[in-house]
Parts: structure tokens; C-alpha cells; sequence
């Protein structure tokens, strides 16, 4: 039970989030800007665990460097600023539901890199999820479906076109994220290690994006204050009650008690930024869900 509690609590801290970076993004704050300061403070939580991967630079192999940078580079870096900035241009409880098409991405790209075996019921209920999808989506589909046929040169130039792209972009991103991060443990290095050098390496891949100059200078004194509450509490306390929880359950188990990160994030979304969902997108929600859950229990 401790276990289980301590996995809720870590996906009520992810669930508030969206609270502060969202209002970051409609204070209009570039993401790159956000993004670039998470990464430098999660880069200081975490430098500690840079010290045994430091002594094995020299054991380094390409496809350890290569590793590193999918898992920091494209996951942490990319994939986190197309995040935040799908905000922009979807509702950002939409955006936390698609992510649950993740482990469909991180299993077809494992079957690629790591040469894991893909089995027929893991496409049945990849098939589910990817429905749960269209009915989350389905106001916009049905809207796109309109504007193809009155003027279809305006879809590329759609707000909600963008938005869908960057949600794609990162759920890749988070998906490869997972395989790659795999593959580094499958070769030796420790989770803290792992989780340094993601941060680090996004970091560096940050650095050529950010425009130094006053876009790194916040409207308010308050907004740097919002980015240090939000990395200490949805990245370093979240993943501490998270691995704390995870050492105590089953991934089976683990896997049930993260499904209340999409609900809690859901209510937050709708209580506090009037972020609401139709009928039809809740119930498509819940089927993603329980696709997903089903895909992660399974371990298709």
C-alpha cells in the first residue's frame, strides 16, 4: 500500500505541472527559454550523479554518446519544448492524454534497436489506444475534415496542425527516450548516472537555440521563482516518490498507479485553467488509458 501511495503522490506532483508552465507559456515565455532553465536547475540537482560517468568518458562507446543524446538531446531537450509549446496551440489536458500513445512508440522502437520481438495482441491494443486517440482529438479532426474541403492550402497553416505536430514530436522523443535510456542501463550505467547525462547533454543541446539576449530575462522576478517550484516539484520530488514507490511494487502494479497522473491532471486542467473536455473526448481518453495500461501490464 505504501508503495502504491507513494506512486500517487509522485503523479499528483506531475499532474501540477501543467498549473505553472502553462500560465508560464500564455505569459508569452518562449520555451526554449523554460526548457533551457529546467534543464540548468535539474543539471545542478543531479550533478552528483555526473561523477561516475565522468570516470567512464574513456570507456565511452559512439553508441553510448549516440545514447546519450537521444535520451537528452531529442527526449529531454526537444521533446520538452515541443511539450510546452503545444500549450500554445491545444489544450494542454489533450496534450497529456496523447502521451499515453508513448509506450506504442518506445515498444515499435525497441523491436528496431533492441530487437525485441512485437507480438499480434500488442497490435490489437495499439490499434485501441490509437482509436481512444481519435475520439480525444475528434473535434479537431472533424474540423480539419471541414477546412480540407473549403480551402485545404489553409490546413498546413492551422494552429491545431502545429499543435498535433509538436505533440508527435514529443511523444517520439519521450518514446525513444525510454529505449535508449535501456539500452544504457542494459550496458552498465546506473539510473543516476542516466539521468545526469540526460539532463547535461539536453542542456548542451539547448545552448545554440537560446537567444542570449533579453528573451533569457523574464517579465517578472516571480517567473524564475515558478520554473525552480516547478522542476523541484514535478522533476525532483515527483521521480524521488516515484522510484521510492517503484522499489516497493510490481511494474504491474506501478503501471495501474500511473494512471493517476492523466487524472489528476485532467481535474487540475479543468478546475483551475477551465481547460475542459468534451464527453466524447473523455470517454476517448479512458479508452487510450486503459489501451495503454493493457500494452504496460502485458509488457507486449
Amino acid at each position: 500500500m505504501a508503495g502504491t501511495l507513494l506512486v500517487i503522490i509522485a503523479c499528483l506532483f506531475w499532474g501540477l505541472d501543467t498549473l505553472i508552465r502553462y500560465p508560464l507559456v500564455e505569459r508569452g515565455i518562449h520555451p526554449i527559454t523554460i526548457v533551457f532553465y529546467e534543464h540548468m536547475v535539474l543539471v545542478a540537482i543531479f550533478s552528483l550523479g555526473l561523477i561516475p560517468a565522468i570516470k567512464r568518458i574513456g570507456e565511452l562507446k559512439l553508441a553510448d554518446v549516440f545514447s546519450f543524446f537521444i535520451i537528452g538531446g531529442i527526449g529531454s531537450a526537444i521533446a520538452t519544448v515541443a511539450f510546452t509549446e503545444s500549450f500554445q496551440y491545444l489544450n494542454p489536458s489533450l496534450v497529456i492524454l496523447l502521451q499515453k500513445l508513448q509506450p506504442i512508440v518506445a515498444i515499435i522502437l525497441a523491436a528496431i534497436v533492441l530487437k525485441e520481438e512485437i507480438q499480434k495482441q500488442f497490435i490489437i491494443w495499439a490499434a485501441v489506444c490509437l482509436i481512444g486517440g481519435l475520439l480525444v482529438s475528434s473535434p479537431d479532426i472533424e474540423r480539419f475534415y471541414h477546412l480540407m474541403r473549403s480551402n485545404f492550402g489553409a490546413v498546413t497553416s492551422d494552429a491545431a496542425v502545429k499543435g498535433y505536430g509538436l505533440v508527435a514530436i514529443s511523444i517520439v522523443g519521450w518514446g525513444a527516450t525510454t529505449v535508449f535510456g535501456k539500452r544504457l542501463s542494459m550496458v552498465g550505467f546506473e539510473p543516476k548516472s542516466i539521468m545526469a547525462g540526460r539532463f547535461l547533454s539536453g542542456l548542451l543541446v539547448l545552448i545554440p537555440f537560446v537567444q542570449w539576449n533579453r528573451s533569457l530575462i523574464l517579465p517578472s522576478g516571480e517567473d524564475y521563482l515558478r520554473i525552480l517550484i516547478m522542476v523541484i516539484i514535478s522533476g525532483a520530488l515527483a521521480m524521488w516518490f516515484y522510484y521510492q514507490g517503484l522499489k516497493r511494487l510490481s511494474a504491474k502494479t506501478t503501471a495501474i498507479a500511473e494512471m493517476f497522473f492523466p487524472f489528476f491532471a485532467i481535474i487540475f486542467n479543468w478546475i483551475f485553467l477551465g481547460k475542459q473536455l468534451s464527453e466524447v473526448q473523455l470517454v476517448g481518453g479512458g479508452i487510450l488509458i486503459f489501451g495503454s495500461l493493457v500494452i504496460q501490464l502485458k509488457k507486449y
